[in-house]
């Protein structure tokens, strides 16, 4: 089957997915609240889900390999946690202070068992604000207001990082020295000379680049692994961790995507580094809103309000200029930190289990893409992995990964569709706690039938 054949298929078999897009469509722009939920011709309208499986509009039944983007790493709807939930609210009696509570520095003790370099944290809502706020941290200590990022790396939707996250090569520069390229309309000219792109596992092209500019960037900000599945090579990880620490720049690892799934001490774990900054993401909420920035205690301090608070008309201990400004009505939201913490005691009895039967499904993978005479790489660590289809040995940099074949990725994720597997076309691979055996026996043969369709 063509694509255009499998796509007619698929728009054929989800009619009220595409009548519920037509009508968010007259209040919501483009029928979407996040445009990296859509994938042509329209997406998926969810209603329910359990464990491994989502249903949609339409009764189809999935296995689920988005779990939303990767933070429900327990599948859907697990057991201890609605009964936490419940416990905590019947407990409380509420969900919500916006005051101080006991649960927000034990659970910041918990955090700092696994990643000992937060010394000291602030909660946010998301890990989009935990790395928007770490980067403001890394300029009012540095007090340099250049910001390095890493070509193909993403880290949350604001002007800063929107820049060179899935760029056209064509335009992209040289591979050593990258041209930042803008990822959305609203960016400015002067917001766009404040990012410098670095080509990633490269560190004599990143030395020159960072040596040339250490006087004006304040930090540089990092998927370990990017995209959460290409890794950074340990050489290169240990010596930007080195040359950062030369030049004064500060060290950001965003831990969004691979804290607590690619093992429990994340990917600085798996790396031995120990970075200056670090953000985790909902991960550490059983999916539910919260973001965490951490790191050295001389850095994360410029946020102690020393009396002042901004809003307080009159209460000024301290001159607002001198103090970092981070606040919120959400953050360390009570029950939600209950709930990080019963995700995080379930994860240390079964996320080993969980990346053993990551890893045998990738095995599996490989097998069945060879028999179809289709060579392909699984890049990834703990319980998630990418799909390439290419003909080289390794994929270090976002310019190997534009080398491989994402026509016949695509086709096989709409034949997948078809075959009751959810993933956005194109996108990484999640697996939870409720992926057991037999759901990866499931999926499997689901990638057999996709193969005959296409």
């Amino acid at each position: 089957m063509t694509e255009k054949e499998l796509m007619k298929e698929y728009a054929s078999k989800n009619p009220g997915s595409r009548a519920l897009w037509g009508s968010a469509s007259d209040v919501i722009p483009g029928g979407i609240t996040a445009n990296v939920k859509f994938f042509a011709p329209f997406p998926l309208f969810m209603e329910k889900a359990h464990g491994a499986c989502i249903y949609d509009a339409d009764g189809h039944e999935y296995i689920d390999y988005v779990l939303s983007y990767g933070p429900l790493i327990l599948g859907h709807g697990r057991r201890e946690i609605i009964c936490e939930m419940d416990r905590y609210i019947s407990e409380h009696g509420t969900m919500l202070y916006g005051a101080p509570h006991a649960g927000e520095s034990a659970f910041a003790q918990l955090l700092k068992r696994y990643y000992p370099s937060l010394e000291e944290i602030r909660y946010t809502n998301s890990g989009t604000e935990a790395t928007l706020l770490a980067i403001r941290t890394a300029f009012a200590f540095t007090g340099k207001y250049k910001i390095a990022k890493f070509e193909g790396h993403y880290h949350g939707g604001y002007n800063e990082v929107l820049v060179s996250i899935n760029p056209d090569v064509r335009k992209a520069g040289d591979a050593r020295t990258p041209v930042g390229l803008r990822e959305s309309a609203g960016i400015s000219d002067e917001q766009m000379k404040n990012t410098v792109i670095l080509p990633f596992n490269d560190l004599d092209a990143v030395t020159e680049i960072l040596t040339a500019n250490k006087d004006e960037i304040a930090g540089v900000i990092l998927e370990p692994m990017f995209g959460g599945t290409i890794p950074a090579t340990k050489e290169f990880m240990s010596g930007i961790r080195s040359l950062t620490e030369k030049l004064g720049i500060l060290l950001i690892m965003d831990e969004v995507k691979t804290g607590f799934r690619v093992g429990m001490t994340g990917a600085q774990g798996y790396y031995g580094i120990r970075p200056d900054l670090t953000t985790l993401g909902k991960i550490i909420g059983a999916g539910l809103p919260v973001g965490v920035l951490g790191g050295r205690r001389d850095i994360m301090e410029l946020a102690a309000p020393n009396g002042s608070d901004i809003l307080d008309a009159g209460n000024r201990g301290a001159s607002a200029a001198e103090i970092l400004y981070h606040s919120g009505t959400y953050n360390g939201h009570p029950m939600i930190l209950a709930m990080g913490k019963k995700t995080i005691d379930i994860l240390e009895d079964e996320l080993e289990p969980l990346i053993s039967r990551t890893e045998y499904l990738k095995k599996e993978l490989h097998r069945i893409f060879a028999s179809h005479g289709v060579k392909i790489l699984t890049p990834g660590a703990g319980a998630m992995f990418n799909i390439c289809i290419t003909e080289q040995e390794e994929i270090l940099t976002y310019r190997d990964l534009m080398k491989c074949d994402f026509d016949l990725r695509k086709k096989l994720d709409y034949a997948l569709l078809l075959n009751g597997i959810y993933n956005k076309p194109g996108n990484r691979f999640n697996l939870s706690t409720a992926h057991d055996r037999s759901i990866i026996d499931h999926t499997l043969e689901a990638f057999e039938k996709a193969w005959k369709r296409i």
